[in-house]
């Protein structure tokens, strides 16, 4: 059962940052992409080695990214034979933390072309996305990515959160996730959710605050007594 205090941190939180993939979506983006390039097996278990915490993320990133060659054109065409998903629930919870105030982020190791879909979907503005960028050369053909962004490396999530938090206030701030890379992001989140309704981690679930399988039960905490104070909005 979760301790008092992360209920009373979530009830409370003023910003939440989600992961995305296998935690907003149901998918890991960048294995689709790399089904769609032909890759698929060989780029998966980077992700599972990169997911778990065995390699540096922008070792695994780079290697991932090398193999995929993703061109706009592949990219549009992924998104077309694959939509982007919502993982059940998911839309519901967030929806309901903006209505009483609570800004949503969507934190990623994936990439906007791949997020902003669903994003979308949500109704979040593209603001509220933090995830890597690729770069095309003119002809549109893979060119690289930002090795500067935020979650291109370790420990990325913890940065992007500590700069929300230094330039938002935003406090108490929780993170929600089912990777490494998620639970190492607390702190400076104050604390971490882990979600296993995709996938268990076990690293993940020992070190988690709270860790739960359905969205539903985060939904219901919200509505419990004491779970509907209203956060104050952020400018």
């Amino acid at each position: 059962m979760p301790s008092p205090d992360i209920r009373a941190l979530w009830a409370s939180a003023k910003a939440v940052c989600f992961d995305v993939d296998s935690t907003v979506s149901p998918d890991e983006g960048i294995d689709v992409l790399a089904a769609q390039a032909g890759v698929g097996d060989r780029v998966a278990e980077l992700t599972r080695n990169a997911m778990g915490g065995s390699v540096l993320f922008q070792d695994a990133l780079k290697a991932r990214l090398d193999l995929i060659r993703p061109s706009q054109q592949l990219i549009a065409d992924c998104l077309t034979a694959h939509p982007p998903r919502l993982t059940p629930g998911i839309g519901d919870l967030i929806a309901k933390l903006e209505r009483r105030g609570t800004h949503v982020y969507l934190i990623s190791g994936g990439f906007t072309h791949m997020i902003l879909p669903l994003a979308k979907h949500l109704a979040l503005p593209q603001g509220r996305v933090i995830a890597n960028v690729l770069h095309f050369a003119p002809d549109g053909s893979y060119a690289g990515f930002d090795e500067n962004a935020f979650t291109s490396r370790s420990g990325g999530k913890g940065t992007a959160i500590r700069d929300l938090k230094n330039r938002f206030g935003y406090a108490p701030l929780i993170m929600v996730g089912d990777g490494a890379t998620d639970l190492e992001a607390r702190p400076p989140a104050d604390g971490f959710i882990g979600y296993g309704g995709i996938v268990v981690r076990e690293k993940v679930k020992a070190g988690a605050d709270w860790f739960v399988t359905d969205f539903a039960e985060l939904v219901a905490a919200l509505d419990a007594p004491g779970g509907s104070r209203h956060s104050t909005t952020q400018t």
